[in-house]
């Protein structure tokens, strides 16, 4: 690796790309603004005002920072910047689309003093989060001074976090278990990974995998030697030394706490991916992805024989048949799905009993405990009372639907019908994209995270310190596996999973955390595109001094 990577650093152009940089930039701001010029003509038809407060606030934003970048990292990689731009700007596009109080009709129908219900897509909100995100890039680019230097003044750097293997990896286990703190955390759509602070959600999680990637990098520089080189061979396998396999076996039981407490199959795959990708980077064995793929089928597997772990195991179940849990299923103990949606006698029966309560709460004068009945499904409440655990696969279904309507152009912006799918702004964004952009327009997404994870991979290459090599690679896969978790999720690929689509997504814990992740790899290549400091010519000849 480090022959390639001295093969890469000769054939990489030492000169400034900052006008290839903005011409890319300028191109997705563009590509931004005509979205929204689309959604406007589209949905209400005209130019929405939107155009200047969301497109031109994003444009101001790009702009500040590729004056960051123009300014401390001027020999970075020319398009990590724009491609998060236009992630970012297509996102924000799509949730202004999704986002109904800011169309036309709407606000009508507001103005004339009709009673209307709030949207939960929230454009401004993802407008603020995006303001947040690039300003903590812009922090990120200024305190990372040098990557490749320890002790640089006032800055702390990836090669900084590698005295603080430890320390960091302590912070990252708190982070992963404040969700389950009693009074901190919450659990939302069935899994416990968010945490209230003053009003707001915070998914810790999104940052702890940042620092779970500076600990892997720091322990697995000090440990690559010894697991590449030394273990038993076993037929095609080169199995590692006990001590060496133990910290791989520790990260394997941590994913499963993380997935036991928190109910979250997507952040425990993500973890483990990572520390195995990292293993594998380090070390260049397949036997250790090979050991590591096994002990997750295994905690997997183990996972579904146990009672507790009903809402996995429902997971599961609706990647392998969806159709029982559509509108509302009801999981049994003995492993039967009972049907629980609108058309049921169970669901008809449950809800006027629900109504029957609800007007004897507010016969008895307590008006707000019959408003919180009224807010109970019926199939969930029904479910509850047979002893079983309630689930709906309408989300994953309605989806699957969303595309088969997009094809391969789409119904085009603001022409179909995302708000259909449960979630359409958050989870399930990528199949609102594919509704009205198409398969093809799906496939230029996934291309553009591609290059962003290629040019982070190019940078770990190029990377002169082992360490830095490490952290590149890690930062560039974390990026790909939770693209991977989340697109196989909603096409039924693999099991759904919650976590989010980076930069598309609406909430702010996913946004700023991937903007810093950006940041990170626009300082890294810059300091691998960087020219390497010239010998002083022409010193004259060197005096030599006896002190004797």
């Amino acid at each position: 690796m480090h022959a390639l990577g001295e093969q890469i650093r000769a054939q990489i152009p030492y000169q400034r790309r900052n006008a290839a940089s903005l011409a890319l930039l300028v191109f997705a701001m563009v590509l931004t603004l005509a979205a929204f010029a689309e959604v406007g003509l589209a949905r209400d038809g005209s130019i929405p005002g939107g155009l200047f407060a969301y497109g031109g606030g994003l444009v101001v934003l790009a702009l500040i920072a590729y004056a960051a970048q123009l300014r401390f990292a001027p020999f970075a990689d020319p398009l990590l910047l724009p491609l998060a731009v236009a992630l970012n700007g297509i996102g924000l596009a799509m949730i202004y689309r999704l986002d109904l109080d800011t169309s036309a009709d709407r606000k009508a129908a507001e103005i004339a003093g009709k009673k209307v219900i709030k949207d939960a897509a929230d454009a401004p909100g993802q407008l603020i989060w995006t303001f947040v995100g690039i300003a903590l890039f812009v922090v990120a680019i200024i305190i990372m001074r040098d990557t490749t230097k320890p002790d640089a003044k006032l800055s702390f750097t990836p090669k900084t976090a590698q005295r603080y293997t430890y320390l960091i990896g302590l912070g990252a286990i708190i982070m992963l278990l404040l969700p389950i703190v009693p009074g901190v955390g919450a659990e939302i759509n069935g899994a416990r990974v968010w945490i209230s602070v003053g009003g707001f959600s915070v998914q810790p999680g999104e940052f702890a995998k940042l620092l779970l990637v500076a600990f892997f990098a720091g322990y697995l520089v000090n440990k690559r030697q010894a697991m590449s080189l030394i273990g038993k061979k076993i037929g095609p396998l080169s199995l590692p030394r006990a001590r060496d396999l133990g910290p791989i076996v520790v990260i394997w039981l941590f994913c499963l706490g993380v997935l036991f407490m928190q109910k979250d199959l997507g952040t425990a795959l993500l973890y483990f991916g990572l520390f195995v990708s990292m293993v594998y980077i380090a070390t260049q064995r397949v036997s250790w992805v090979m050991i590591g793929v096994g002990l997750l089928a295994v905690g997997v597997f183990v996972v579904t024989l146990l009672p507790f772990m009903a809402h996995v195991n429902q997971r599961i179940d609706i990647w392998q048949n969806p159709k029982p849990y559509f509108d509302g299923g009801c999981l049994m103990h003995n492993g039967k799905v009972v049907p629980v949606n609108p058309n049921t006698d169970i669901f008809k029966q449950a809800k006027d009993t629900l109504e029957a309560r609800a007007k004897q709460e507010e016969a008895a004068g307590q008006a707000a405990k019959a408003k919180q009945t009224r807010l109970i499904a019926p199939g969930y409440w029904a479910c509850a009372k047979m002893g079983g655990d309630y689930s709906d696969s309408a989300q994953l279904m309605k989806g699957m639907f969303a595309l088969g309507q997009g094809g391969v152009l789409g119904t085009g912006l603001g022409q179909g019908k995302p708000w259909l799918t449960p979630l359409s702004f958050s989870d399930f964004i990528f199949d609102s994209v594919g509704e009205e952009l198409g398969l093809t327009g799906l496939m230029t997404l996934l291309l553009m995270y591609a290059l962003i994870v290629q040019r982070g991979m190019k940078t770990a290459v190029a990377a002169r310190d082992p360490y830095l090599k490490l952290f590149a690679g890690g930062v560039s896969f974390v990026l790909a596996l939770q693209v991977f978790v989340i697109v196989g999720g909603v096409t039924r690929l693999i099991p759904l999973t919650g976590l989010t689509t980076p930069f598309l997504s609406q909430g702010g814990s996913s946004l700023m955390a991937n903007w810093i992740l950006i940041a990170i790899l626009v300082r890294m290549s810059h300091d691998a595109r960087k020219p390497a400091p010239q010998a002083i010519q022409d010193e004259g000849m060197t005096q030599i001094v006896s002190l004797r």
